[in-house]
């Protein structure tokens, strides 16, 4: 990992570039060190400074140095990774599902912040579970590297009143194997430290690694930069408060309060309570509670969950045990890294509620689909074309059982019409007008009731795969309307049309045999009886149309169900037409959300 290069040349220019500051390296200088380097390791009665960040006090022991950490002939320790458990692991899952389901529907921006939860949860298993990354994080004046100083029990980052004092980020690590963990903050070999041994046993803070911050409210932009990249990365924070700071915006606004979701990994601390007379310490304190409460951030008190909020003071070591044995506790539980992932989790499904929550139900009701396949089927003229089905099977009925001087008279009448011209050339151009208006107007309202309740993003993709459907549907209708419209030739005749025009013939028959009988008589072949054909020739007359009559009515209930039948396949092919183009696509969008919804209820509500 690249290391920091911030800093001024100068600054560490009395410093060796590689970790030789182990106990005895003075005996042995390093190869590229400087002849006043040389002079300053082999002179112990000179005091040697590193620049802004660490200081090599003038200590006459040998065994009051602090050693730094040499990583070219240290032995690696064995690194056990980290491993999530529970309903962490299947909420990393789910979100990692939830993101891959969302790539072509959202932009990168909005998953930007949970594609970061999963890499960092990523790397961060992938290191040491045996260690707690604590970083100490304050504004300048705050005291955070007094404290530092008193928690590893020597001075190792430099105090002092020139700000800011801490320039780069400084690592202490009380145990070995944590060099993956510190490389990933970008923290360099010379920048890394370990504490003085304690001499009673193994130290009560086995397994920290403590990150001395630079000043979360320095002038320098690098400073702020390197705070905000490494509180990212860190397991857990130690906010470092004084009695004139501790009430101020940047950090309330900035830091603590879009941190609330990490309450449980993080210590608030007032220091320099030494400068507060009688009970001020205490009221300080209660007033720093009472912001922390407002910025949203649950309190770990009477045994629940939540920040450790101490009052102490690193200059006189007042409260500091109290802080090192609450610490002490903290990392042996080894469940600061997990806890923070799963705060992290939370910030991101937070962010990501706006895009996958609704507060009603969504999709398409029976209802809506119906309507959509209704406005489909008068776009196509489905029951015009039924009604022209149940009119050609009549027409086709009177043909057949009518009166011949009543056929004749229609087509006298159908003759005598006058061509229509260009008149139906441009009402068929209207109809085809209003049929694409009325197919546009129900993918519309399809989509409209589709989209309704989603949040944007689904809403718009519902929306653009309802219009991506409908772009060559009315094309595609009219091919079906020739298709499944009014069957070509005659409509099917049912068994008693021969028995109806066999008696309208005979009708017929009788009426000229009525007529000729009286002929004959008129002429004088026949003797005279007008009774007998004149009878025929009424039988004739009049039972003709009343069987036309007859079969008018006995033919309403068949063109009535061949009309029905005509329109009933005109709907279905347009329903089927727009289902295919339209509400598949629609209904598969709706499917996807609903996935993502799943996944997404995975994420939220495996933390509650």
């Amino acid at each position: 990992m690249t290391a920091v290069t911030d800093q001024d040349p100068t600054e560490h220019a009395d410093q060796p570039d590689d970790n030789t500051g182990r106990r005895g390296a003075a005996k042995t200088p390093s190869r590229g060190a400087s002849g006043g380097e040389r002079a300053a390791r082999t002179d112990s009665a000179e005091a040697w400074d590193d620049g802004l960040i660490a200081r090599r006090v003038n200590e006459t022991a040998e065994g009051d140095r602090f050693p730094m950490t040499d990583h070219r002939c240290a032995v690696p320790a064995t690194v056990t990774p980290l491993v999530y458990e529970g309903s962490l692991r299947s909420r990393l899952e789910a979100l990692r599902e939830l993101v891959g389901l969302s790539r072509t529907r959202l932009d990168s921006r909005t998953l930007s912040e949970a594609g970061r939860v999963l890499d960092e949860a990523s790397a961060r298993r992938r290191l040491s579970g045996q260690h707690t990354v604590v970083a100490i994080a304050g504004a300048t004046g705050s005291g955070k590297s007094q404290l530092f100083n008193a928690l590893a029990g020597v001075t190792i980052s430099e105090t002092g009143v020139r700000r800011p004092t801490t320039a780069a980020p400084l690592a202490c690590s009380w145990s070995d194997g944590a060099a993956g963990l510190i490389e990933r903050l970008g923290i360099p070999p010379r920048l890394r430290r370990r504490p003085l041994p304690t001499g009673d046993g193994e130290s009560p803070l086995r397994g920290l690694v403590l990150i001395d911050l630079p000043d979360h409210d320095s002038a320098a932009v690098q400073h702020r930069e390197h705070v905000d990249r490494i509180l990212a990365l860190v397991d857990a924070v130690i906010w470092v408060v004084d009695p004139e700071k501790y009430a101020d915006a940047v950090l309330h606004e900035r830091y603590l309060r879009p941190m609330a979701a990490h309450a449980e990994v993080m210590f608030v601390v007032l220091n320099q309570i030494d400068r507060l007379p009688g009970e001020a310490a205490e009221q300080v304190l209660d007033d720093l509670r009472r912001l922390l409460d407002e910025d949203g951030i649950a309190l770990g008190e009477y045994g629940e969950p939540g920040t450790t909020v101490l009052a102490l003071s690193a200059l006189t070591g007042d409260g500091v045990g109290e802080l090192r044995e609450a610490l002490g506790q903290f990392v042996s539980e080894r469940g600061a890294p997990a806890r923070r992932i799963s705060a992290d989790v939370d910030m991101a499904a937070a962010r990501l509620w706006p895009v996958y929550a609704t507060q009603r139900r969504t999709g398409l009701s029976e209802q809506a689909r119906e309507e959509f396949s209704d406005r489909l089927a008068d776009a196509v003229g489905a029951t015009a074309a039924g009604e022209a089905a149940e009119r050609a099977w009549l027409r086709n009925a009177n043909r057949a059982c009518g009166t011949p001087w009543l056929r004749l008279w229609r087509w006298y009448q159908d003759r005598g019409e006058p061509s229509t011209g260009r008149l139906p050339s441009r009402t068929q151009a209207d109809e085809e007008a209003t049929a694409r208006q009325r197919v546009e107007q129900a993918v519309r309202t399809v989509a409209d009731r589709a989209s309704a309740g989603l949040p944007a993003p689904w809403a718009q993709a519902v929306r653009e795969a309802a219009v991506r459907g409908s772009q060559g549907l009315p094309e595609a209708l009219d091919e079906l309307t020739a298709q499944a419209g009014v069957p070509t030739g005659r409509p099917p005749r049912p068994g008693w049309w021969p028995v109806a025009v066999l008696t309208q013939a005979s009708m017929t028959i009788l009426q000229f045999l009525g007529g000729l009988w009286l002929l004959g008589q008129i002429v004088g072949v026949m003797s005279p009886n007008l009774g007998v054909p004149v009878l025929l020739m009424v039988i004739g007359i009049v039972g003709g149309p009343l069987i036309e009559w007859s079969c008018r009515l006995a033919a309403r209930g068949p063109a009535r169900r061949y009309g029905l039948e005509a329109e009933r396949r005109l709907r279905e092919a347009a329903a089927g037409c727009g289902r295919a183009r339209v509400l598949d696509p629609v209904a598969a969008e709706l499917l996807r959300y609903r996935e993502v919804r799943e996944q997404y209820g995975r994420v939220v509500g495996a933390g509650r």
